[in-house]
């Protein structure tokens, strides 16, 4: 049975976190980068199929790949963001399930059905890049989730010759607290959720 988190430990997931769009110059360790992969994958995902795949862009060289891919919004605060993380998924997720989820033939489910493959490499690919953004949190960091570029231009850059297509990126590293506005207003239980 699981034991609830302490209230700072869910300040530092939820309630304090905050999306950052800027950044002090402070270095993030790749350990920490691999730290919070290495939480991010213990969490649930359909038949342990582990779709996400992340590209961490640090280098002067991959950023200016990737500048070009952004819209004009994203362009400095990426370039200035320590890592960005490309969060793809795996269209193709299913060869791995004989080694992932060896309790049955759970590749059968997905090969050869390209619509149903896409569908789930997405959603649980979506749910990993979540729990990957939970887990930078959970060591320390800071990020910064965002649309706002061009899959297709990301796909051709970072992912050409793979089964991989962009899903959303993250920048990461250590927030500047002192540009971030009032948070936004969130809505109370009963205004989105129901229990029937």
């Amino acid at each position: 049975m699981s034991e609830a988190i302490d209230d700072a430990a869910l300040d530092a997931l939820f309630r304090e976190a905050r999306t950052h769009n800027a950044w002090i110059d402070r270095e993030t360790p790749d350990e920490l980068l691999r730290r919070a992969y290495d939480l991010a994958k213990m969490a649930p995902t359909s038949a342990n199929c582990q779709p996400m795949r992340v590209i961490f862009v640090r280098s002067e060289a991959e950023k200016k790949k990737l500048e070009p891919c952004l819209m004009e919004g994203n362009r400095e605060k990426t370039m200035k963001a320590p890592a960005t993380a490309i969060i793809g998924y795996d269209v193709e997720f299913f060869e791995e399930l004989p080694r992932l989820f060896p309790h049955t033939d759970a590749r059968s489910w997905f090969a050869g059905k390209p619509k149903a493959a896409e569908t789930n490499a997405f959603r649980n690919g979506s749910l990993q890049g979540a729990y990957l953004l939970l887990a930078c949190r959970a060591v320390g960091l800071d990020c910064g989730p965002m649309s706002g570029f061009d899959n297709a231009k990301v796909d051709e850059a970072f992912f050409k010759g793979t089964t991989i297509k962009s899903n959303f990126l993250m920048n990461i590293g250590y927030g500047d607290p002192s540009v971030l506005h009032d948070r936004s207003p969130r809505p109370a239980f009963d205004d989105f959720c129901k229990i029937v």
